[in-house]
């Protein structure tokens, strides 16, 4: 694997290709910058076998870099989060999915369907570890060895179906798993170049206004820890995904709760990485 950063992107000949995208040093990928975004075509598996070639190509529009076989989602996994929510620390990771179906491209609309439109769409930011090769009960130590790179997800949740237990009889995917509710992206970052996943930046912005900001270094089960955690006895294979958590200020936390309209903006950003930046359309407003 030689790419340090990974794009995937319709061209402007029609063609989806990976590539690596061409930028200034310390540059990252955001909305305002993307039109004009050209890349250095990537041939072969980008987990094992590839090359980046002299090929360049102009990228039409910005595709969610991998399409996840599924989400393996942790909730309440930053201390100030379990903090704002009144909940405990966790003895282990809490766990659960989300399907391939609720990726959505970095810049593309958050579709809000009509279960879900009643004030309670939430928003949070997460670093996305993506796996790059199989692991099967790695251990803490050897977990890093195993990741292709980090990207950023927006884990959108309707609260509703999410907390209240006469609904969702106290289990989570439900309310996470409504298409369009993983914006992923806008490039995957390697491991070479993010060598400490546990130290950095990250933040989201509702309609330009700050609504989240913390560090990595804020998660009560680390990077390593998830890995080696999620490997035991389940084999991990090269694009998985796994969104670490998301960090305080998320909308249901807020006096007043904070949630998702029609017609919103939320930005969701992580050094070093970049930005995802998605409109919010209610889905009788949207041309599916």
């Amino acid at each position: 694997m030689q790419w340090t950063q990974l794009i995937r992107f319709e061209s402007t000949t029609g063609k989806v290709l990976n590539g690596e995208p061409i930028l200034k040093a310390g540059q990252t990928i955001s909305r305002q910058n993307v039109q004009g975004l050209k890349a250095r075509v990537i041939q072969g598996d980008i987990f094992s076998h590839c090359e980046v070639t002299e090929e360049v190509a102009e990228v039409k529009k910005l595709l969610a870099p991998i399409v996840p076989r599924s989400f393996r989602g942790i909730g309440l996994n930053y201390r100030q989060h379990a903090e704002e929510t009144n909940s405990k620390i966790p003895k282990n990771p809490i766990v659960f999915l989300k399907p391939p179906q609720a990726g959505q491209n970095p810049f593309d609309p958050i579709i809000v369907p009509s279960i879900c439109q009643d004030d309670q769409t939430d928003y949070e930011v997460e670093l996305a570890i993506v796996i790059g090769k199989p692991c099967r009960n790695v251990t803490k130590e050897d977990a890093l060895n195993y990741v292709a790179g980090y990207t950023i997800c927006n884990d959108v949740s309707a609260r509703k179906w999410q907390q209240f237990a006469d609904l969702s009889s106290g289990q989570w995917c439900f309310g996470k798993s409504f298409d369009t509710f993983a914006p992923l992206g806008p490039a995957i970052v390697s491991s070479k170049v993010i060598q400490d996943p546990n130290n950095l930046v990250l933040g989201a912005k509702l309609n330009g206004k700050q609504v989240q900001h913390s560090n990595t270094a804020d998660m009560i089960f680390n990077c390593k820890h998830l890995i080696s955690f999620l490997s035991q006895g389940s084999t991990l294979l090269p694009g998985d995904v796994i969104i670490t958590g998301t960090p305080q200020g998320v909308g249901a936390s807020r006096q007043p709760p904070m949630f998702l309209k029609d017609n919103d903006r939320i930005e969701c950003y992580i050094e070093k990485i970049g930005s995802i930046d998605n409109p919010v359309i209610y889905e009788a407003h949207a041309k599916l």
